[in-house]
């Protein structure tokens, strides 16, 4: 499936040189030894996980991998039953990022509040350009104490919002994730001019500021 551009003509563009690419260019999935060694070195490192969808996991995880005290985010599939989903055929699936993060320096509460500051929890069709459920808004509990602390974000959220449409982002407990091709994983730095002009001319960080107005993207350095 590939993403929808609109907006900007220069960055439709752009946008669908990268998107061409993607569709003819998939990197190799790494297999579930490779991914279970690299996350039990990671937890190791007494690193925790959060486990978010926002639209495009490649920005998701490019805002979370510019908060402090997150160590590195890595896109995948999650939400669905299929075994191995890829690019292909993750549509029953949607686009998430597992957010790997150092405890002392940044809370899961403080990751739950750049997440609902940095996408449109409002929108049940998608996220921004990306429509359809694979670009869902969701939030992934990998544990009771985090769906505790996330249903209470959202009860917070409901009461402070800037905006009057009701929040509909779900709440679920997190099943298999699977890592998304290597193509996928830090997107933003690989093919940055592509990166840009998908961004931009998806409209998301201007949705994101007419909806949070100051509030937008609060905790991501350099935004």
């Amino acid at each position: 499936m590939l993403r929808k551009i609109t907006l900007v003509a220069a960055a439709v563009a752009i946008s669908a040189i990268g998107f061409s690419q993607i569709a003819n260019s998939m990197g190799p999935k790494k297999d579930k030894t490779e991914i279970a060694m690299e996350h039990s070195d990671t937890m190791q490192d007494g690193l925790e996980i959060a486990t978010f969808a926002g639209g495009c996991f490649w920005c998701v995880e490019k805002d979370f991998e510019h908060v402090k005290g997150v160590s590195h985010a890595v896109s995948g599939y999650t939400g669905g039953q299929l075994k191995n989903p890829t690019y292909r055929n993750h549509g029953k699936h949607v686009e998430a990022v597992q957010i790997f993060y150092d405890p002392t320096q940044v809370s899961y509460k403080e990751l739950l509040d750049v997440f609902w500051r940095s996408t449109d929890p409002t929108d049940a069709g998608g996220q921004f350009c990306d429509r359809g459920h694979s670009y869902s808004n969701v939030i992934f509990a990998n544990d009771e104490k985090q769906l505790e602390i996330a249903k209470a974000s959202k009860a917070e959220i409901e009461k402070s919002k800037p905006f009057d449409a009701p929040i509909i982002t779900p709440i679920l407990m997190a099943n298999e994730f699977t890592d998304a091709e290597d193509y996928h994983q830090d997107y933003y730095k690989k093919n940055p001019i592509r990166y840009k002009g998908y961004r931009f001319g998806c409209g998301r960080d201007g949705h994101v500021k007419s909806l949070w107005g100051d509030e937008a993207h609060r905790g991501v350095e350099g935004h």
